[in-house]
């Protein structure tokens, strides 16, 4: 039996054409796509509402001030779990071995590792990485770009020089950790510090701050330039007045994704930067005040590796785990949108 398909009406066939294979399999495709992207976007929800959740429940309490400030102003301590007179307690070690010295008695508690006291220490390490290694980023790639976009010739050496900075994004970020452990770290003597995360984050993300800011100068009219300097304004100053502000936009948006690398890459930061465990804040203990530049740092990424990976997964790691990821991801989410809506305030400032 032949089946023989319904025609369309002269209208549709006219805006669409005769429905053809190439034309169904084209809209299944389509299809796949659409669910592959629903069905991945679906999974990074379930991911982010499970730790907003289960991070909540570390972060904010019940009572006032409804905010653990232990966890957020405490460095990381052992925990100790253990019975007295006839009541399951939890206390970090500090709170412990008062506990004891005043009670005179013979305790004896489980301990877990990295999973009492806070992460004051990994919270301050991880907004001093990010600012420095996106000041140096910022002011490295935007006269990088300044020198391609306006001062160099076209030619073979300006297409391989693009051509690089193009592969240098694509580099892994541990290729990069091994990079700045071997020139900064190792070649340099500045040992496990500040600068020499600063640097090696800086490097990571400087292609992305160069073709980003690069896009955006190309992108400003010539007019503008022609104007400035038949005014008589000299070329950097045509640069400076003309191109920089209305480009900074486009330049922001390149540290917006900056940001989000640097602060999210734990490979570099263990290599060049980061302790597991470091009860000093970066400024204190210091004979001079240069010295806080080669300090290493705890850092949130790391200290998130280390708890999930380096001890005995139990249910007290369970609960540093998902409310050190909580913060991180506030913290993240508090720099770029400082930067989202500087962004935002330049773009109605400069219009052209």
């Amino acid at each position: 039996m032949q089946t023989t398909q319904t025609p369309l009406p002269p209208e549709a066939e006219s805006l669409f054409g005769r429905p053809t294979r190439a034309k169904r399999t084209e809209r299944w495709v389509f299809m796949l796509i659409r669910a592959g992207t629903y069905f991945i976007l679906a999974c990074a929800a379930a991911i982010f509402i499970d730790i907003f959740y289960k991070g909540a429940q570390t972060v904010f309490q019940l009572e006032f001030p409804f905010i653990n400030v232990e966890f957020l102003t405490d460095s990381p301590q052992t925990l100790h779990v253990f019975e007295y007179e006839g009541e399951k307690m939890e206390m970090k070690d500090s709170d412990f071995r008062v506990f004891k010295e005043e009670t005179g008695a013979s305790i004896v508690s489980q301990t877990y590792a990295y999973s009492g006291g806070g992460i004051w220490p990994c919270i301050v390490g991880t907004v001093l990485l990010v600012v420095g290694a996106m000041a140096i980023a910022l002011t490295l790639g935007v006269l990088s770009a300044i020198f391609l976009s306006e001062y160099s010739k076209p030619g073979k050496i300006l297409n391989a020089v693009r051509l690089s900075i193009l592969n240098l994004a694509g580099v892994p970020s541990i290729v990069f950790g091994i990079f700045g452990m071997g020139m900064f770290v190792l070649a340099f003597g500045w040992n496990v510090s500040l600068i020499a995360g600063w640097f090696t984050l800086a490097f990571m993300v400087l292609p992305i701050v160069i073709s980003a800011s690069e896009e955006s100068m190309r992108a400003i009219p010539q007019g503008l330039r022609d104007a400035s300097l038949a005014l008589g304004a000299s070329k950097w100053t045509s640069i400076r007045t003309n191109v920089l502000p209305y480009a900074m936009p486009g330049i922001l948006t390149s540290s917006i994704i900056g940001v989000a690398r640097v602060a999210g890459e734990t490979a570099p930061i263990m290599f060049t930067a980061a302790y597991a465990l470091r009860d000093q804040l970066p400024w204190e203990g210091l004979e001079h005040w240069y010295d806080l530049f080669f300090q290493g740092v705890m850092a949130l990424p790391y200290h998130i590796y280390v708890v999930s990976a380096k001890i005995p997964q139990n249910e007290y790691t369970s609960q540093m785990q998902y409310g050190t990821a909580f913060v991180f991801l506030f913290i993240v989410a508090g720099i770029a949108l400082t930067s989202i809506l500087l962004r935002i305030r330049m773009r109605r400032k400069y219009r052209w």
